[in-house]
């Protein structure tokens, strides 16, 4: 299973920032809500969360690259 963003309806505005910053088209304005779609092509970069202004976006994995000496 993909590692996805979750969007939680009630606190979502509908202002599509997620869907402008969404490079793979994993997240989509359908009728009044916005729609997780489950593809590979998801990087799980976690922009659409850093835009929300409501924080109704979590990406719920938080990636950590470190660097090996």
């Amino acid at each position: 299973m993909l590692e996805m963003p979750v969007v939680n309806g009630e606190l979502c505005n509908l202002c599509g920032l997620c869907v402008e910053v969404c490079r793979c088209g994993a997240l989509v304005l359908v009728g009044d809500s916005i729609v997780v779609v489950e593809t590979a092509e998801c990087g799980y970069c976690t922009e659409c969360e850093v835009v929300c202004p409501t924080g109704a976006i979590r990406c719920p994995y938080e990636i950590i690259i470190e660097e090996y000496q």
